[in-house]
């Protein structure tokens, strides 16, 4: 085992884990309890880090989607059996939880790019811009923005495609 400075981990990702967790669940608090519940996590699986698999952020980040993802599951749960208690139709069209856990995917892969590659793909991906748009408005050249998409996107395959092989990152937990 490494040595493995959890307070120093949480001085240095915490608010961007807390971001993360933000933007997946739209709730403030609900958030902060996810990344209290990352922490704890890290905490108890700390003699199974291995700083040569993965760094402390993206081991700290693949903790954080599993809470999320099993808080947005139980929470569907729970809204589910309520909606089947009170006869609501609503309860017949389950599908919600996946979409959070698919937002919360794309959010995760998003966060393991580097700030260029990210900007570009929310730029163009996520606030459809033009790629004329971006270079005007960050000053960079069309040429260089379309390899940075190539790449990010490569990146995001890759990053996508690992962890649904890991298929919920037990690893991680």
């Amino acid at each position: 085992m490494a040595d493995l400075d959890l307070a120093e981990a949480h001085r240095l990702h915490a608010p961007e884990l807390l971001g993360f967790a933000l933007n997946a669940l739209r709730d403030r608090g609900t958030a902060e309890e996810c990344v209290q519940d990352t922490f704890t996590r890290a905490w108890q699986a700390r003699e199974r880090y291995d700083p040569r698999r993965a760094g402390v952020r993206t081991w700290l980040f693949a903790i954080a989607r599993n809470v999320v993802v099993d808080h947005v599951r139980a929470r569907d749960r729970r809204a589910r059996r309520s909606l089947v208690a009170v006869g609501s139709e609503e309860a017949a069209h389950p599908g919600h939880a996946e979409t959070v856990e698919d937002r919360v995917t794309l959010v995760w892969a998003l966060a393991q790019l580097s700030e260029e590659h990210r900007a570009v793909v929310v730029a163009v991906r996520l606030e459809q811009l033009t790629y004329a748009e971006v270079a005007e408005r960050e000053g960079v050249p069309i040429a260089t923005l379309r390899t940075r998409m190539y790449h990010a996107l490569r990146a995001m395959r890759r990053l996508l495609e690992d962890a649904d092989r890991t298929t919920g990152g037990e690893d991680a937990r």
